[in-house]
């Protein structure tokens, strides 16, 4: 009996509020949608990311008494040449860069077991001749293979050209509707809500701003890493600059696990360019540097008004949603690690646990 009113009490504390309910409704609506039928939403969510990101200019010039649909159509130019700049100049030069290194792998592969060799007269206690050679067998069977696979990748993916077609003129497109009549559909959503709407609007107003920060912070993060590292890596003259750079870049999108990942193949390029030597030890130096200005001034500075989550909290939510949707759910883990928590920050408490508590303690 006890066991009966203890739930009952759980229940009337957290679920006795309607508007908690139908926010939770809201949100595991939304959840199952992105789980469901996010490959089919994949341009749609896409666009609205991407107006959303665009909201910073448009608003810009509206301030500055341009019309909204003049300062729409200035916006998504910027927006249609920054694109065009990207797949005219960059990708082919990273493509380039990518194929080349393909080409090297068999001369790296021979350095690497070179390497190999010497570990047994340099510490024998550790390893064996018999072990070398394994290793070294496995390795190069596990190089073929990854070409093996990645050609059977891109002439798997050769089908899906046309859908890659279809998207680069429909997210453009949606893009434009989406800051031409964005506010009006914000409007008609809010219309369909119930008129008491006071938690969805507090978590709503939190989870905004949250958002806006994140994604524009870490696109101008991934930017900046990125130029950076392509500057320096390119000044200090190693192969692969553009390349790492973008590696770099886009490591930032995984709190502490993208940059450990991401030093690997920048240590292991630098060490079979030039060796272990004087260029190796620079180039690593920069290198951890960058990282480290990243981590300790720019993302400050860049996510100042984030709401603070433990590292293990991070960690977490970058492997449940990345588990579920990829390279989205590791894009957003923080920004909805953080809606959880400003829902359960808000979610109200109901006076009925209170009574009930008292009873039993009585």
């Amino acid at each position: 009996m006890s066991m009966m009113r203890l739930i009952r009490g759980w229940v009337d504390r957290y679920f006795s509020d309607e508007e908690a309910l139908f926010l939770l409704l809201l949100l595991v609506a939304g959840f199952l949608v992105v789980l469901t039928l996010g490959s089919i939403l994949a341009p749609a969510i896409a666009s609205v990311i991407v107006a959303y990101l665009l909201q910073v200019p448009l608003l810009a010039l509206k301030r500055r008494g341009v019309s909204h649909l003049l300062s729409t159509v200035i916006v998504f130019i910027g927006f249609i040449v920054v694109c065009l700049a990207m797949f005219l100049v960059i990708f082919p030069a990273v493509w380039g860069q990518v194929a080349e290194l393909f080409n090297e792998l068999p001369k790296m592969l021979d350095k690497f077991q070179q390497l190999m060799i010497i570990l047994p007269e340099r510490y024998p206690q550790l390893f064996s001749e018999e072990q070398i050679r394994t290793l070294a067998a496995t390795a190069g069977e596990e190089v073929g293979r990854f070409g093996q696979r990645a050609l059977s990748f891109s002439l798997s993916k050769l089908p899906n050209v046309v859908a890659i077609l279809i998207y680069m003129v429909l997210v453009p497109l949606l893009v434009f509707f989406f800051l031409k009549d964005g506010a009006m559909m914000v409007r008609w959503w809010v219309s369909l809500l119930p008129h008491k709407r006071e938690l969805i609007g507090e978590v709503w107003t939190e989870m905004d701003q949250q958002f806006a920060n994140y994604i524009r912070g870490k696109v101008v993060e991934i930017m900046a890493a990125g130029s950076v590292t392509y500057v320096a890596f390119a000044i200090m003259g190693i192969n692969y600059a553009a390349l790492l750079a973008i590696l770099v870049g886009l490591s930032v999108v995984i709190p502490y696990i993208g940059a450990a990942v991401v030093t690997v193949p920048v240590v292991m390029i630098a060490y079979f360019q030039w060796g272990v030597g004087s260029d190796f030890y620079y180039l690593v130096a920069v290198y951890f540097i960058i990282q480290a200005l990243d981590g300790n001034v720019l993302v400050p500075l860049l996510f100042s008004e984030a709401v603070n989550l433990h590292p293990v909290v991070i960690i977490l939510a970058v492997l449940v949603f990345g588990g579920l949707w990829g390279l989205w759910g590791v894009f957003f883990a923080i920004p909805l690690a953080t809606l959880f928590n400003a829902v359960l920050t808000s979610w109200p408490r109901g006076v009925k646990a209170a009574h009930i508590d008292q009873d039993m303690s009585a």
